[in-house]
């Protein structure tokens, strides 16, 4: 009987698995599942470690910011009874109020009373005006990197609007309808929402390599690889282990054999 010694044989160069007769690696699924069954402590490792990496930037490596958000109301009328065309023209208004906030005039405004050392641009990215659908409100809502300037810039940014509307497009100015309340937290970033994407980034990518190695890995390493890919049948197998405690019982013997000689 034949037998065949499973690490000598999966080591041997050339002893690679054929492709199919379309020229694609078959890819067992299950065994592929097993793989990733068998490495679970390595995928376990690195999405913690990814969790830890990813938490370890957002509080050491990124600067928070707050947001403060003051809200105006638009007006058309300043008779008690409001009629639905009135309404109407208010809503409208307040779309095209959005776009004063977009003016220089109003930046500059905005950096001479607060003392602020930006420029257009970063104004722009920081300051966000909408006006919610089906309503006369106006939210002017300021990303600042601290709670005081985030209250003090949504605020000063209503005023400069109510000042300015008037004049700029003959029209009643809109009326302060709540002041920016101080945030007590920041609201970016998210710690526990980067330590969840680094769990999973870590466990994806370790993951991904797992199954890189597993389809560039073509060795024969069992008896079913042998009939399946290369057509031999297989007599018999020697474990490994059992292979070397019998060479190491020979070496023994041998060594009291030559002792007694001696």
């Amino acid at each position: 009987m034949t037998a065949l010694n499973e690490k000598n044989l999966s080591g041997q160069p050339g002893m690679e698995i054929p492709e199919n007769e379309s020229g694609e690696t078959e890819i067992n699924l299950v065994e592929l599942f097993l793989r990733l069954l068998e490495k679970w402590k390595v995928i376990a490792a690195s999405a913690l470690a990814g969790l830890l990496i990813f938490a370890i930037v957002t509080a050491c490596f990124i600067a928070p910011t707050y947001t403060a958000t003051a809200k105006l109301y638009v007006v058309n009328s300043t008779n008690a009874l409001v009629n639905l065309s009135e309404i109407q023209l208010s809503n409208y208004l307040a779309s095209d109020y959005v776009e004063v906030f977009s003016n220089h005039e109003v930046h500059d405004e905005v950096m001479a009373r607060l003392g602020l050392k930006y420029n257009y641009k970063e104004l722009n990215e920081m300051l966000t005006v909408f006006n919610p659908a089906s309503t006369r409100l106006l939210y002017i809502k300021v990303d600042a990197p601290s709670a005081r300037e985030a209250q003090r810039m949504a605020d000063t940014y209503a005023e400069v609007a109510i000042e300015l509307i008037p004049t700029k497009m003959d029209a009643n100015a809109p009326k302060k309808f709540e002041d920016a309340q101080l945030p007590t937290r920041p609201s970016s970033p998210n710690l526990i929402k980067n330590m969840i994407l680094g769990f999973l980034a870590g466990a994806v990518i370790s993951c991904a390599a797992i199954v890189i190695l597993f389809v560039m890995d073509d060795r024969i390493r069992t008896k079913e690889d042998i009939e399946k890919h290369l057509g031999l049948p297989t007599l018999g197998l020697m474990p490994l282990g059992q292979q070397t405690a019998e060479g190491k019982t020979k070496a023994k013997k041998a060594g009291r054999k030559g002792n007694k000689r001696v």
